[in-house]
C-alpha cells in the first residue's frame, strides 16, 4: 500500500466514476484501475461495485476509506511539519436540500477556515441524491428534513446506507413569499388563503415520490403549481408571480435581502431538519467545524423570525 493508492481510491469515491477520477488525477484509466485492484488484493476487500450509473462504494469500502482519509490527513500534517512543505489542498463536500442557512454556514466555513488552496463543494440537490452522495462518500454531510409523513421511508433508506440522522432543529411550517405579496402583512395564513397563488416546489427527478419532496403536504393538489430545480429561480418566481413555497421559516436575510419573508402557516405539523453522516465514521475537522457553524447560523436566523 502507498499513499498514492489511497488518494486514488478517495478520488474515485468522490467522483463516482473511474473515468472522471482518472481525468482529475491526470492518470490513465487502466493505470488507475490497476492501482485499485492491487489495493483491494493486498487488503482482501472490495472497495467499489460498478453499476450502469457509475461506481458505488461497498459497505466495507466505506469503512476502509474512512480510515484512508485519516491516514492521508496525518501524512499531510507530517509533511507540513517536518519537510516545510505546503499543506495539501483542503477538501470538503456537502449535499443539501435548498436551505439558505446551509449556504450561510458554508460561507462562514470558507471565510474562516479556508487555507490558500482548497477544493470545497456545496451541492444543493435532490433528496435521494443527498442520501446517495453521503452513502458513497461524495459528500461528508447531507442536510434534509423529516416529518411524520416521510420519516418511515427516509429512515429505511438511511438504514440501508448505514447512515444516521442527527436533528438540528424543529420548526413549525411557514410560507416564503415576496414582501409585496398581498399576504405579507398577515400574522399567519391558512391553506385556503394560499389557493389563488402559485405553489412552488423543487423537482426530484426520477425519484419523484411524495416522500422525497422537500416540501410538506406533497400529496395535496394545487390549482397552480410550478416545479423548479434551483433556489434562485424559486425566489425569483416568489417575487415575479406572487408565488409561495412551504418551508421552515428560517431564511438568511444576509444572503437574500428583505425581499423574501416568512409567514407562519396555520397547520398542525412539525418539520425536523438535520444532517446525515455515515454511521461510525470519524468526522473530519472541517465537518465538525461546519456542524457548529450550522448550529450558530440557525440560532441567529431563528432569532430574526
Amino acid at each position: 500500500m502507498n499513499l498514492q493508492q489511497l488518494r486514488y481510491a478517495i478520488e474515485i469515491a468522490e467522483c463516482g466514476s473511474i473515468n472522471n477520477a482518472a481525468k482529475n488525477l491526470f492518470v490513465s484509466q487502466p493505470s488507475l484501475s490497476s492501482a485499485i485492484m492491487e489495493l483491494e488484493k493486498e487488503f482482501g476487500v472490495t472497495l467499489f461495485t460498478r453499476t450502469s450509473k457509475g461506481i458505488n462504494v461497498t459497505v466495507e469500502g466505506v469503512e476502509f476509506l474512512s480510515y484512508a482519509r485519516q491516514v492521508l490527513e496525518q501524512a499531510d500534517l507530517l509533511e507540513s511539519r517536518y519537510r516545510n512543505a505546503r499543506p495539501s489542498r483542503q477538501r470538503f463536500a456537502i449535499s443539501a436540500q435548498h436551505y439558505a442557512f446551509a449556504v450561510s454556514a458554508f460561507v462562514r466555513l470558507v471565510e474562516q477556515y479556508g487555507r490558500d488552496e482548497y477544493e470545497f463543494a456545496l451541492r444543493e440537490t435532490k433528496t435521494y441524491e443527498i442520501i446517495d452522495d453521503v452513502r458513497n462518500l461524495r459528500s461528508e454531510i447531507g442536510i434534509l428534513y423529516m416529518n411524520e409523513f416521510n420519516a418511515k421511508v427516509l429512515t429505511k433508506f438511511l438504514r440501508e446506507g448505514n447512515l444516521v440522522f442527527t436533528e438540528l432543529f424543529e420548526a413549525r411550517p411557514h410560507i416564503f413569499i415576496s414582501a409585496r405579496n398581498p399576504l405579507a402583512q398577515r400574522a399567519c395564513v391558512t391553506l385556503d388563503d394560499l389557493e389563488p397563488y402559485p405553489c412552488l416546489s423543487f423537482e426530484q427527478g426520477e425519484y419523484n415520490s411524495f416522500h422525497f419532496s422537500e416540501e410538506i403536504l406533497s400529496t395535496l393538489s394545487h390549482p397552480k403549481s410550478i416545479r423548479v430545480s434551483d433556489r434562485a429561480t424559486l425566489f425569483n418566481l416568489l417575487i415575479g408571480l406572487n408565488g409561495y413555497t412551504i418551508s421552515t421559516g428560517v431564511i438568511s436575510h444576509d444572503l437574500n435581502g428583505n425581499e423574501i419573508i416568512a409567514v407562519p402557516l396555520q397547520l398542525d405539523e412539525t418539520i425536523r431538519v438535520g444532517y446525515i453522516m455515515l454511521r461510525n465514521m470519524a468526522h473530519s475537522a472541517l465537518a465538525e467545524i461546519y456542524i457548529q457553524l450550522l448550529k450558530e447560523t440557525i440560532a441567529e436566523e431563528q432569532r430574526q423570525l
